[in-house]
């Protein structure tokens, strides 16, 4: 099937968040990418070179379009396309809170970067934590460089949009971690293996309704204590931390 230009027009379409919304879709390009999420989201259509697609001789969509590497790169929105970009629709997951009293989870506050978030999944996915509670305000997942980003993760790691004090309101006796510059020593403490970490935004942390409702105040230590250093970490780097100091203690016990 050729690619037409309506077809372009729709996928350049996706950029805009309410596009997305309304299709109930996401875009995702490159041979891993696409590759990790043919089987865990279903297909609506699919747009790659021969080269790639002999390799793939069952695909779970009727509807593929094999096209030249020019074709592609008209249709990208990739500065470098990468063989292969398909539309995916986007999973609906239940908000089940009592997750956070079975394992680790994570909630991003108002998080705007998708890089960001992208690499915060892909984190969450190597850390073995399966569900990220974001609150409204937090960038959209299926923005197409948050999915990039998250390099196949999103297969694994369920997002859920929520109010994020009520949602801590409604955790009873869980621990609800955040990083603060006046918390404690995060390797000086005993860290639980399920509850609920709370990361914030880039260049204002964690909210002052959020903060309020936090149990357990953390603070990653620069090193050496004395050496003057940058003001803080990014969120994304900050998060890669906390986590593997929670799995470190965990495979300790």
């Amino acid at each position: 099937m050729a690619l037409s230009k309506n077809r372009i027009k729709y996928i350049h379409s996706l950029e805009l968040k309410k596009n997305r919304k309304t299709e109930k879709v996401f875009l995702a390009e490159g041979p891993k990418l696409v590759g990790d999420l043919l089987g865990h989201f279903p297909c609506r259509f699919l747009v790659a070179t021969a080269e790639w697609l002999s390799q793939y001789p069952q695909l779970p969509t009727e509807d593929v379009s094999e096209v030249s590497a020019e074709e592609l790169s008209r249709a990208s929105l990739l500065k470098t396309p990468q063989q292969v970009l398909a539309v995916f629709e986007q999973p609906e997951y239940k908000t089940d809170a009592s997750v956070i009293s079975r394992s680790l989870c994570l909630a991003l506050d108002d998080v705007q970067d998708p890089g960001n978030l992208g690499t915060i999944i892909r984190l969450a996915d190597w850390f073995g934590i399966e569900h990220i509670f974001c609150s409204p305000n937090t960038v959209d997942v299926f923005s197409p460089k948050t999915i990039q980003a998250t390099m196949g993760g999103i297969a694994r790691v369920k997002l859920h949009y929520t109010p994020l004090p009520e949602l801590i309101r409604s955790l009873p006796n869980i621990p609800v971690y955040g990083t603060f510059l006046d918390g404690e020593n995060m390797y000086m403490q005993q860290l639980s293996s399920n509850g609920l970490i709370v990361m914030g935004n880039e260049g204002n942390g964690i909210g002052k309704e959020v903060e309020q409702l936090i149990n357990r105040k953390l603070y990653i230590p620069n090193y050496p204590a004395e050496r003057e250093t940058s003001e803080s970490l990014n969120v994304a780097i900050a998060t890669a931390v906390v986590c593997a100091e929670f799995r470190r203690q965990a495979a300790s016990l």
